[in-house]
């Protein structure tokens, strides 16, 4: 399938869920859903100066992947509690076709899907084989000091990416860590004024 321009091979949802934890039920099970797009590399094996073609088709990938985790989730999006994303490039590509992706404009549209989220979203990029694992870092959506929400979603696809492809992940969960007890700003405290408390 294309869009924007790109080449799609395939489209993973990958869920999570964890019911229970050191020998406890959770009263709330935590889900974690991982959405992601395995495509070609238009830039692969070749320097280019203007990245512009993946920083716009960003827009269009994180508002369908951003779409794919919340449904995976079951729950309105406003309910998303955390955010994440992340990329691997394939060897002929480069890390920074992974930060044309992730970087200027994925954001909004993941952010629009949710209701908001007044902090930064986490982020990740490595290069990598097929098979290759990336953790994608997760952080509370609207205040990033929240401790009980540091956490990540590991992602791998098997037969991605291949040398000319790039995976871009977007992970959306419904809570934090299972039993969290680290102290610092709970969600209760959150006043969601500058993305941080």
């Amino acid at each position: 399938m294309k869009m924007e321009g790109l080449e799609i091979r395939k489209i993973v949802t990958i869920i999570e869920e964890t019911g229970r934890e050191a020998s406890r039920e959770l009263a709330t099970p935590i889900k974690k859903a991982a959405a992601v797009a395995v495509f070609t590399n238009p830039f692969a094996g070749r320097y280019v100066e203007d990245l512009t073609p993946l920083t716009d088709a960003s827009v269009k990938l994180g508002d369908m992947l951003a779409k794919q985790a919340v449904a995976a989730l079951g729950m309105d999006g406003k309910q998303v509690e955390s955010y994440g994303k992340a990329a691997i490039v394939g060897e002929n590509g480069e890390l920074e076709h992974a930060a044309a992706l992730l970087h200027p404009k994925l954001g909004t549209p993941m952010r629009e899907n949710i209701g908001g989220g007044k902090a930064l979203i986490p982020s990740a990029k490595k290069m990598g084989s097929s098979g290759t694992a990336i953790d994608v870092p997760l952080g509370h959506k609207d205040a990033a000091f929240v401790r009980s929400h540091f956490d990540a979603m590991e992602v791998r696809i098997p037969d991605a990416p291949r040398a000319n492809e790039i995976m871009l992940c977007v992970v959306m969960t419904n809570g934090g860590r299972p039993l969290p007890r680290v102290g610092g700003l709970t969600v209760d405290q959150i006043k969601g004024e500058d993305g941080l408390r």
